[in-house]
């Protein structure tokens, strides 16, 4: 493990420990009853999936405020660092899960979030045959943090562990200039 990835694991460690915790039970059935009325007033898996992907982007906007306040850390010298910094630091401060990076293209401008466990989906089943990508609102959080520190990004699941793979896999994408 790089000295960064360590010191970034650290600082995840540090931070959920310091940050006031919720039920995850009832964090869980919230979410849970929330998805299923966005499918009962929408009626189609598409638009709820965009929805929950709006939701987070707009919490996303703000949670970065807190994550810049509270972890105190500093600016990502490029999208390497920027994702490892939201696997290590992010995921666990407001999750309370590790997420591993992996998959990077050869740019260095994409990579894939493993999540091995996902809290969000404690207690759920989905159909096999459909479209919803049930944590969805994980990836606009991402891509609307990521906004507000300048970093235009696409962000979109690949596997679901709800659809019967192994792990739950988000792509990340950087689309914008270098960062400096």
């Amino acid at each position: 493990m790089s000295s960064l990835n360590y010191s970034a694991a650290r600082l995840g460690d540090q931070m959920w420990t310091k940050m006031p915790k919720v039920n995850g039970e009832l964090f869980a059935l919230t979410y849970g009853a929330h998805v299923v009325q966005l499918m009962k007033d929408l009626e189609d898996v598409q638009l709820v999936n965009e929805k929950l992907d709006q939701m987070g982007y707009n919490i996303g906007t703000r949670l970065i405020d807190e994550f810049l306040a509270k972890s105190g850390t500093n600016s990502c010298g490029d999208f390497t660092e920027t994702a490892d910094k939201i696997a290590k630091i992010g995921f666990k401060m407001f999750l309370g899960i590790t997420v591993e990076v992996a998959n990077w293209n050869t740019d260095k401008t994409a990579c894939s979030l493993l999540l091995y466990e996902n809290p969000l989906t404690d207690f759920v089943e989905i159909p096999p045959s459909t479209d919803l990508f049930y944590s969805n609102v994980i990836c606009g959080v991402i891509r609307g943090a990521l906004e507000m520190v300048q970093i235009d990004s696409t962000c979109y699941f690949i596997r679901d562990t709800l659809r019967g793979d192994d792990v739950n896999e988000i792509r990340l994408e950087f689309k914008g200039p270098p960062i400096k």
